[in-house]
C-alpha cells in the first residue's frame, strides 16, 4: 500500500525557438525526470505521469549520459530502464484527464526539467489549473531546472505572457504578470549564466528569454548560485525549486520530506 499518489507533469515539446529564426531540438532531461521519481517510489509513493497531449515525453539526447548520474553507470542504467519500461512512465494521461479525474487524490506535484517545459507547460491552460489547485491546497509543488517556469502557467493569460517575453516587451509582460499567485515566493531556476553556456554548447543559438527573467518579471524572488551548475534548492511554503541538473537528488529529498511532513500532520 502506497503512502499517497504524486502527479508528475511532463512536457511534449521537442523544439524551442531561437532568436533570429530556427529552433533547437530539446526534451526532458533523463536524470531530472527519473531521479526524483525513483526517490518518490523508493519512499513509498505512487506516481502518475501526465502531459498536455497524453503521449510520453521525449528525453533530450544530451542528457543521455552517465555524467548526469555522477559517473555511476548502474544508476544511469537503472534510470534508462525505468524510463523505457516502467508502467509509471508509459501509462501517460492528458492533463485534462487528470483534472477531470479529480486533483484532490494527489498529495503533491512534480515538474521535471530540460528546456521542454519552457515551450509548452509554461503556457498550458490545464497546467495552470493544476498548479492553482496545488497552490490553493498548500500541497508540495516541486519543479527542477527549467521546470520552475511552468508555474507561469498559473497566470490568467500565460500564453500572452510568454509571447510578450519573446517579443522583448518587458512592460507588457510585467502587466500580464500582475497578481501572479507565486509573486513574492522565493524560488530558483536554471540561471541566466548557465543558459549562456547551454546556448553555446548545446542549443547552437540564443533563446528569446532566460528563465530567471521570465520568473522575475512576474514577481518571483529568484536566487541562483554564484557557481554555475552547483546544486541549489529553494523551499518557500509549498514551493520547492531546484536550479539545475545537479540539484536532482537535493530536490528529491526536499520533496519527500515535505510530503512526509504533510502526511504526518494530515
Amino acid at each position: 500500500m502506497t503512502k499517497a499518489t504524486i502527479l508528475i507533469l511532463g512536457s511534449n515539446a521537442t523544439q524551442i525557438e531561437l532568436r533570429g529564426g530556427g529552433s533547437a531540438t530539446i526534451g526532458q532531461y533523463l536524470n531530472e525526470t527519473v531521479v526524483p521519481t525513483l526517490a518518490l517510489i523508493d519512499a513509498g509513493y505512487d506516481v502518475v505521469l501526465a502531459t498536455p497531449n497524453g503521449t510520453k515525453p521525449i528525453i533530450d539526447a544530451v542528457s543521455e549520459t552517465v555524467d548526469h548520474f555522477g559517473g555511476d553507470q548502474a544508476a544511469y542504467d537503472r534510470a534508462r530502464r525505468f524510463f523505457a519500461d516502467a508502467p509509471q512512465m508509459n501509462d501517460v494521461q492528458t492533463l485534462r484527464a487528470v483534472i477531470e479525474g479529480g486533483l484532490d487524490r494527489f498529495a503533491g506535484v512534480f515538474v521535471p526539467g530540460g528546456h521542454a517545459p519552457a515551450v509548452d507547460l509554461m503556457q498550458d491552460a490545464d497546467a495552470g489549473t493544476i498548479l492553482r489547485h496545488f497552490h490553493a491546497a498548500g500541497k508540495p509543488t516541486a519543479l527542477l531546472c527549467h521546470g520552475p517556469v511552468a508555474i507561469l502557467a498559473a497566470l490568467p493569460d500565460a500564453a500572452a505572457y510568454r509571447a510578450a517575453l519573446i517579443a522583448g516587451d518587458t512592460a507588457r509582460a510585467a502587466a500580464l504578470g500582475q497578481d501572479w499567485i507565486y509573486a513574492g515566493y522565493g524560488m530558483t531556476v536554471f540561471s541566466a549564466n548557465e543558459e549562456k553556456i547551454a546556448e553555446a554548447q548545446l542549443l547552437g543559438g540564443e533563446l528569446y528569454f532566460d528563465m530567471e527573467r521570465a520568473l522575475k518579471t512576474a514577481g518571483g524572488e529568484v536566487s541562483v548560485t554564484a557557481t554555475n551548475f552547483a546544486p541549489n534548492v529553494v523551499v518557500d511554503r509549498e514551493l520547492i525549486t531546484g536550479q539545475n541538473p545537479s540539484s536532482d537528488h537535493q530536490l528529491a529529498t526536499a520533496l519527500v520530506e515535505a510530503l512526509d511532513r504533510a502526511l504526518a500532520t494530515a
